[in-house]
């Protein structure tokens, strides 16, 4: 018998009034894999988070979540879930133990289970001498380790996780990223983020770009770098359309306009600059060459820098 997909994604779109949020999005995760939702603001990564954790209805298209429809399985697909959400959802008056207890109260986890399931969280989020703080004491990267505790008290196949990395410094965010590398290796958990941080996408097993409610691209990090392939060359000049002619005229090289600098892909980097300076110089102000990134797919699929604001 063949498992179900950890969650399945088919042909799901979804309006906020005139505004398309998310557009024929198709896509499948598989179990114990650490996949990443990566997009600018107003991608889409909220709005299918939303639908992924039950807290929205369906429009158009379907989910599952382990073979279990959000339409008409709710009740067995939030019983497969963890959700941890951008915003807190921690009691701070409350220590951290009685913030678990409570959560532990929400699913009916009780007794020895709950004890042993607490111990263990608490040792592998390093929260074991901090049980008894009041949690409006905490830091944020400890409030988000709470907020994960809560999240995987229930023992989830599924962990979901809405930009986990928000505000948290680097040490914080490791710390949770072993956390989670736990969970998948140890657990057998398929944990499901979104983020828009392309330096943490690169952690992921595969990723799914999303602007402007559409799926742009999906892969591992280094499968989407390599689709590029080649070397990428960004220049600055004061007349970006003008060197963008020059170019094409006099070297062959195609060109173009990404927020005021001028970005062109090639086999041959050194070599390319080498060409551009010999018939261009007058024109280039600054110019750097450099291996693709996850920065460089998002322009190459759009057009535009990952941080660049949509104009409505």
């Amino acid at each position: 018998m063949i498992s179900p997909r950890a969650v399945s994604i088919e042909n799901v779109s979804h309006r906020y009034g005139k505004r398309q949020a998310l557009d024929q999005v198709s896509l499948a995760i598989d179990p114990g894999e650490i996949f990443v939702f990566l997009g600018p603001n107003g991608g889409g990564k909220s709005t299918l988070f939303r639908l992924l954790s039950t807290l929205m209805s369906l429009q158009q298209g379907e989910i599952s979540i382990l073979g279990h429809g959000v339409r008409s399985h709710k009740q067995q697909v939030r019983q497969q879930l963890g959700v941890v959400f951008q915003m807190p959802s921690l009691d701070k008056k409350l220590t951290v133990l009685e913030n678990i207890y409570q959560q532990a109260a929400l699913y009916g986890v009780t007794g020895q289970t709950l004890h042993d399931r607490t111990e263990l969280l608490l040792s592998k989020l390093e929260l074991a001498d901090r049980r008894h703080d009041i949690v409006e004491d905490l830091s944020g990267g400890l409030r988000r380790r709470v907020e994960l505790a809560k999240g995987m008290l229930h023992s989830p196949k599924v962990l979901l996780l809405d930009e986990p990395s928000t505000g948290l410094d680097p040490a914080a965010r490791q710390a949770m990223w072993r956390y989670l590398e736990f969970l998948r290796s140890d657990q057998g958990v398929t944990v499901v983020l979104t983020s828009h941080l392309l330096e943490e996408a690169e952690k992921a097993d595969r990723i799914a770009i999303l602007d402007q409610g559409k799926l742009v691209a999906l892969d591992t990090p280094d499968a989407l770098k390599e689709s590029i392939g080649g070397d990428t060359i960004t220049i600055r000049t004061r007349q970006p359309q003008g060197l963008i002619e020059r170019l094409q005229t006099e070297l062959n090289l195609a060109a173009t306009e990404v927020s005021e600098f001028v970005r062109l892909e090639t086999e041959d980097g050194p070599g390319t600059i080498r060409a551009i300076m010999q018939v261009a110089s007058d024109q280039v102000d600054a110019i750097t060459l450099a291996k693709p990134s996850l920065e460089d797919v998002f322009i190459h699929m759009t057009g535009r820098q990952f941080t660049e604001e949509v104009k409505p």
